[in-house]
């Protein structure tokens, strides 16, 4: 990876889905380009480990959401990475007897009617909390705020009905056999980009753009910023002189937590491939299990929202507990002896997400346009949270940073 210069023409702050589709967007316009990146890898919250010698595991995001529109369904195939059209396991394919089918139906349709009722509630355009599309006294109102847990990393109380309205949902979900943050770290190999380079200010006084790093600093004219909101929010990245615009939209933005644990699960070929296993518990705090993904000896756990945090604040290997003693209640006793802990994601406590992806806040929908406005023709911002329609997913990140690097040029090109 390249070091770190002492000017360029442009510098991008993240080399996330949106920092790397920036600079592929830039890439062949004759302008110095550098990507700063904190961590020691490419992707952000799109990371993909070799969880034992037969489990692949994503870590962040694993799906190809709105498959037919989404921008990396062609970079992988330009990329020679398998692209799988099956069915995502969430709807159907249930597996043992903690769910029964007719509860399942019954679930459903309740799910489906308030869907219904979030539609029209977003008519009337008022940004109301999507919790009051939810009917009175239904049984099923628990785990139809656990399904927003795993959709949107929080509970319907606050998630934007305005906001959710324009989410672009084509319901095709796709993935990649190698792992999503695999195709994504191989989308920037050939990226400039400098590694373990934390920017801690971005101080835009001057003519000239000065960036304060952990490896020294760099000036630049332009500089396109694709932190998670958390990090704006929390200042994590200075601004000087403040943006206390972009402070505010960043806050109506925060990123909810999802979190996901692979467990390696023994004599796999008595249970289903690609596998759906959950509980009528009655309750939001509550996992979602796939098992058997690609055929994998692994069950895959998924828990969100306020649950997930509580799990990450009770400690290393507490989600991965949870997840196995969820599925002895659902398959008995017996099988903890065939489940054994890979790999967790702890998103809340990663000091450079500090979070999974954006919700509006009700009342916050056009945060994401007001994030996503250039400051003075200089300061350019991208990722998830500022795309219009595919916000919280890997391909809206990396078409929001192809957006602001076309800002950019053409800043430049006025100029």
């Amino acid at each position: 990876m390249s070091s770190l210069p002492s000017s360029v023409d442009v510098a991008i702050i993240g080399a996330g889905a949106a920092g790397l589709g920036a600079a592929h967007a830039l890439h062949g316009s004759g302008l110095s380009v550098i990507v700063l990146e904190a961590r020691n890898r490419l992707g952000g919250r799109a990371w993909t480990v070799q969880a034992s010698p037969e489990v692949t595991f994503d870590v962040g995001c694993g799906w190809l959401h709105s498959a037919d529109k989404n921008s990396f369904v062609t970079i992988a195939n330009q990329l020679d990475f398998e692209v799988n059209t099956d069915l995502p396991p969430w709807r159907d394919r249930a597996f043992g007897n903690a769910f029964p089918q007719s509860q399942r139906d019954d679930f459903m349709r309740a799910m489906d009617a308030f869907y219904e009722r979030l539609w029209e509630a977003a008519q009337k355009d008022t940004d109301e909390p999507a919790s009051q599309s939810l009917e009175p006294g239904n049984r099923w109102n628990p785990m139809i705020d656990a399904i927003s847990t795993y959709i949107n990393g929080c509970e319907l109380k606050d998630m934007s009905t305005l906001d959710w309205d324009v989410y672009e949902d084509t319901n095709a979900n796709w993935r990649i056999r190698l792992g999503y943050g695999a195709l994504i770290a191989a989308y920037g190999a050939n990226c400039p980009v400098a590694l373990s380079c934390n920017v801690t200010l971005i101080d835009h006084s001057g003519k000239r753009i000065r960036l304060e790093t952990s490896q020294g600093t760099l000036i630049a004219d332009k500089v396109i910023v694709t932190v998670p909101t958390n990090l704006i929010t929390d200042e994590a990245i200075r601004f000087s002189p403040a943006l206390p615009t972009k402070i505010d939209a960043a806050a109506g933005l925060p990123l909810g937590v999802d979190d996901k644990v692979t467990l390696a699960l023994d004599d796999a070929e008595a249970f289903p491939k690609e596998g759906n296993l959950r509980g009528a518990t009655m309750r939001t705090d509550m996992g979602t299990y796939h098992i058997r993904p690609f055929g994998q000896p692994c069950i895959e756990g998924f828990f969100g929202g306020s649950f997930a945090r509580e799990l990450e604040d009770a400690g290393e290997g507490a989600i991965a507990a949870q997840g196995i003693d969820e599925i002895a209640g659902f398959l008995g006793n017996d099988i903890r002896r065939k489940l054994k802990p890979l790999c967790e994601s702890r998103w809340a406590h990663d000091p450079f997400a500090r979070g999974s992806y954006s919700h509006a806040l009700p009342g916050h929908a056009g945060d994401r346009a007001a994030l996503a406005e250039p400051v003075d023709e200089r300061l350019f911002f991208a990722g998830e949270a500022t795309s219009p329609n595919f916000f919280t997913t890997a391909h809206g990140a990396r078409d929001s940073g192809e957006r602001a690097a076309k800002e950019v040029l053409a800043a430049i090109g006025t100029r």
